[in-house]
């Protein structure tokens, strides 16, 4: 009998809830799972806490967290990381889009001697720009990060225990879990599968923070940011070079005045956009070493039941 945590972030999930409990249920009968479900209400405003409270009763086996006020998706797995108790243990999304049927196959890839099986979104039911958005992303963050980070995969995976206590040994304070996933290491692979459409609602991933996770994985994971500064200065110092040769030049041997406003103007204007993105992109760094340093945790807990 397999014994699996499940890590599920709530936000603003009540519609649908009683459907993801009765598709987990039915996982746990056929599969005879021995089974414990981590609720992790983020910030929710329609009462999906209270009713996991309530369904508690018809399914002893859920645990749920709600913390003080809206952390964001990673914090909120992150933090329910922490309570896991099962051998092996699996983080998948409230809305249904992460089926919970998959997880049989992903644990039969355990017992194959894998650690780590995570899922590869074969189709995704979102519109055409999202979906660029989303390939675009990922494929930046391969060619950017230090290690491998597979392809179009997001938190949709089953650990070994091991694995994620490994995992929580990296105090981060903007955890990019997939980066952190593949950062640890051990025998990893993925697993196809079709993405499902969310079954009612809205994404709490709004246009801010997706920008802020893609932010979280380039920064987290890659320092080619900085050094591509330092190409950036090398190439303004050869065209400054080239271009005073150039005056010089005009100069010395024609007698010729430069006369340049406009092309002044311009290099100063293109060289200063230069040194504020470069300034930005150094402050995305000091950011997250000044979070760092105040120290303060993922999340804060405001009340838990059945944990």
């Amino acid at each position: 009998m397999a014994n699996i945590s499940i890590v599920i972030p709530l936000y603003n999930s009540a519609k649908f809830q009683n459907l993801l409990l009765e598709a987990l249920e039915k996982e746990r009968i056929s599969q005879n799972w021995q089974l414990e479900v981590i609720f992790v209400d983020d910030g929710s405003l329609d009462g999906s806490f209270d009713l996991a409270v309530q369904n508690q009763k018809i399914y002893p086996w859920i645990r749920a967290i709600k913390l003080a006020r809206n952390f964001g998706h990673q914090a909120a797995v992150r933090t329910g990381l922490d309570y896991v108790k099962g051998d092996i243990v699996a983080i998948i999304d409230d809305d249904l889009q992460d089926p919970p049927a998959v997880l049989k196959h992903f644990i039969a890839k355990l017992d194959e001697g894998w650690d780590v099986v995570y899922g590869i979104r074969k189709k995704r039911k979102e519109n055409l720009l999202k979906k660029t958005a989303y390939g675009a992303f990922y494929r930046i963050l391969r060619k950017l990060s230090e290690i491998k980070i597979p392809l179009d995969t997001g938190d949709f995976c089953v650990l070994r225990r091991e694995v994620v206590d490994k995992m929580l040994a990296l105090p981060e304070k903007n955890p990019f879990l997939r980066g952190i996933r593949a950062w640890v290491g051990y025998r990893q692979t993925g697993l196809e599968y079709e993405r499902a459409a969310r079954v009612a609602g809205e994404s709490g991933y709004t246009l801010k923070k997706l920008f802020q996770l893609a932010f979280d994985g380039i920064f987290s994971f890659s320092l080619i940011p900085l050094r591509f500064i330092t190409v950036i200065g090398g190439i303004g110092l050869a065209f400054s070079l080239a271009y005073g040769s150039y005056v010089f030049y005009k100069l010395f041997t024609t007698g010729f005045d430069v006369k340049g406003f406009a092309t002044l103007a311009l290099m100063i204007s293109f060289f200063s956009s230069l040194i504020l993105i470069c300034l930005g992109v150094i402050g995305e760094y000091i950011a997250r070493i000044y979070t760092e340093s105040k120290n303060r945790p993922i999340s804060v807990i405001m009340k838990s039941h059945n944990l």
